[in-house]
């Protein structure tokens, strides 16, 4: 077992220092390979029956998608062993693993719920002002919400941002998404512009304080279980009887995106998948813009046949 863990931490610094992935994707990784390392406990951890018996026990307690990504996890562990000549051969050279994911559609915010979640978010902004700490608050909820709604940016980015990643003058921000892959998001609409302003001249101090664009109650960047927190209060407050999390952001501007024609790369660009096959899961959510284009240029429609009924 010692050279099992001694081979775990040297894959992790090779992720850490060669790759450059995210704290995040670490500390997945981390976890990953100590419940392999915890199954492993005298057991040969390096042989193919082991690794199988494993990935068998992942999919019978976890949903395909989290199996899946815990498997490609170990993938990668001994892949790193045999290219750093640790061990003779990797045992997945000699497992096939073929399980069909079941398509999971993404879910949205339907647009009548979205518009009073906004109208309800501006409207506790527009109340009588409690304190100066409650209108902090909704400047900075009206910032956040907007801005998750205009950009389809993933929560975590959302809370790493930097205060030199958010340019409100010339109308853009920068994303770092996942493997830390750059992108460029503009800011077009004036209310989501207006928000972000009001909300820097708001929290201006603590922003230069601690660099991060976000700030928490305390003076730090915000988390993201408050951005959550937050996004459940509201949600809770328009009495949608449907549970929204801040990545249904996300979700619902893309298929919205592809529901006014816009083409599916410019929407992979937008949200930063590094594939177009991540992003052609919302082709099957986006069932009014079929309605439409089928309607408007179907060939049938083309044909004037007289039919006697």
């Amino acid at each position: 077992m010692e050279e099992l863990q001694s081979n775990i931490s040297s894959f992790l610094d090779d992720c850490k220092y060669m790759k450059g992935l995210s704290d995040k994707t670490l500390k997945a990784y981390m976890t990953d390979l100590k419940q392999f390392s915890d199954f492993c406990y005298e057991k040969p951890w390096c042989e193919k029956d082991t690794i199988e018996e494993y990935i068998k026990n992942l999919y019978i307690r976890y949903k395909p998608k989290t199996a899946k990504r815990k498997t490609a996890c170990l993938k990668a562990f001994f892949h790193y062993l045999e290219r750093r000549d640790l061990i003779l051969s990797s045992p997945f050279h000699k497992i096939s693993i073929k399980r069909r994911e079941p398509v999971v559609l993404p879910k949205v915010i339907p647009v009548f719920v979205l518009s009073k979640f906004l109208e309800t978010v501006y409207e506790k902004n527009s109340e009588p002002k409690h304190s100066n700490c409650y209108y902090r608050h909704t400047v900075r909820d009206i910032a956040i919400v907007e801005l998750l709604f205009a950009t389809g940016i993933r929560v975590y980015e959302l809370c790493n941002l930097k205060m030199s990643d958010v340019d409100i003058k010339g109308k853009f921000i920068k994303v770092y998404g996942k493997g830390s892959k750059e992108r460029y998001i503009q800011l077009t609409n004036k209310d989501v512009i207006s928000a972000l302003k009001q909300y820097y001249r708001t929290y201006s101090d603590d922003i230069k304080s601690t660099g991060y664009f976000f700030i928490n109650n305390r003076g730090n960047k915000i988390s993201e279980q408050s951005v959550r927190f937050m996004i459940n209060k509201y949600a809770k407050l328009v009495d949608a009887d449907l549970h929204i999390t801040p990545h249904m952001f996300r979700h619902t501007v893309a298929t919205l995106l592809l529901e006014e024609d816009v083409d599916i790369r410019y929407i992979q660009e937008f949200l930063g998948h590094s594939s177009i096959t991540t992003t052609q899961i919302y082709t099957h959510v986006s069932q009014n813009a079929q309605k439409k284009i089928f309607t408007k240029k179907h060939p049938r429609n083309k044909l004037k046949i007289k039919v006697d009924m």
